[in-house]
């Protein structure tokens, strides 16, 4: 099984200006690691609309990676755009992995169904939208871990459904 290629974007105001430690991107970047996924880029920045589009258009374009792990900016708050972000820049929406980590988590926290995280296809990268919470963004990729090397196979058109 090819090792697929892995971006972890943290989206944080605070953790941009260096005010507070970047806990969730280094827990996405285990969790990833530890589902056969290879983080070749990690970057910080804050939560700003253009800023986040332009990075994952950047990263989804260039090839070098199959999939963009973000962390933050999911929630209700003014600032919170990742969503928006990604929405506005991805070719093909994949409601399923949002649905499954908000029902997952939702088991374990109420608030999980405040999550507006979505993924999407661009360019033949995957982009998932993980919460800014460490224990949020762990549970949240955990619940979908299983699901990603399939789905990338999937998007490089390896590996199809046989009709039965």
């Amino acid at each position: 099984m090819k090792q697929f290629k892995a971006g972890v974007l943290t989206i944080s105001d605070s953790a941009s200006k260096g005010q507070r430690t970047d806990n969730s991107g280094s827990i996405v970047e285990k969790v990833a690691t530890n589902n056969k996924l290879h983080v070749v880029k990690k970057l910080i920045i804050s939560d700003d609309l253009n800023g986040i589009k332009n990075t994952l258009i950047e990263w989804s374009d260039n090839g070098e990676i199959d999939i963009i792990l973000t962390t933050g900016g999911t929630g209700l708050g003014p600032r919170d755009v990742t969503p928006d972000a990604t929405k506005a820049i991805i070719d093909i929406e994949i409601p399923g992995l949002g649905e499954i980590m908000r029902s997952t988590t939702f088991v374990l926290t109420p608030f999980a169904i405040l999550s507006r995280a979505t993924s999407g296809i661009r360019s033949g990268c995957l982009i998932v939208n993980l919460p800014g919470s460490p224990k949020g963004a762990k549970e949240c990729l955990e619940s979908i871990a299983i699901t990603l090397n399939h789905a990338l196979e999937m998007i490089r058109g390896w590996r199809t459904h046989k009709e039965e």
